[in-house]
């Protein structure tokens, strides 16, 4: 077995770790602080923190049931650990998925043992209209859900940067 592939998978473990524990810690402190207290302005009507159960999903779709994403999220979940561990030697790569994958697992943890997420940061955003539907405030989310975002988002980003010469072959680690 060769010690330094593992090496390797460290950081983006660790990263998986600490987003899941910051997501459930704060789900629980939301629980606790926010139930039966509507919206807490924390800097007016522009951020602020309501309590909210969501049984669907991202960005307020609502494809199925909360089993469906549930189902979903766990089928989603092996593919990101073997891309994890596929491109553990690219850090630009394997980070921001390790960030999807804490996120995924703390949405998980909250669908399994409650049968919907836990969601409480609410802010406000310039209106918009989304696939017909007018937007007045983002939907409200929680740590798991930003750590998905950003894990998008920056893969999104990369994919656009051309790889060096010695990226070119992603798949030949030895």
């Amino acid at each position: 077995m060769d010690e330094n592939k593992f090496n390797k998978l460290f950081c983006p473990v660790s990263i998986i770790l600490a987003v899941v524990l910051l997501d459930q810690v704060t789900k629980l402190w939301a629980v606790k602080s926010l139930i039966d207290k509507g919206s807490v302005e924390v800097l007016g009507r522009f951020f602020m923190l309501t309590l909210v159960y969501n049984e669907g999903g991202a960005l307020g779709t609502s494809i199925g049931s909360s089993t469906l994403y549930l189902v979903i999220s766990i089928i989603i979940l092996p593919l990101l650990i073997f891309y994890l561990y596929q491109y553990r030697a690219r850090t630009i790569i394997c980070w921001p998925i390790a960030f999807i994958a804490g996120g995924a697992i703390g949405n998980i943890i909250d669908r399994i043992y409650l049968g919907k997420v836990i969601d409480f940061i609410d802010v406000d955003f310039f209106d918009f209209s989304f696939f017909g539907r007018n937007i007045d405030r983002w939907w409200t989310f929680n740590i798991a859900d930003a750590a998905i975002s950003c894990g998008i988002v920056f893969l999104i980003i990369v994919s656009f940067i051309p790889a060096k010469k010695t990226d070119r072959n992603l798949t030949n680690y030895k």
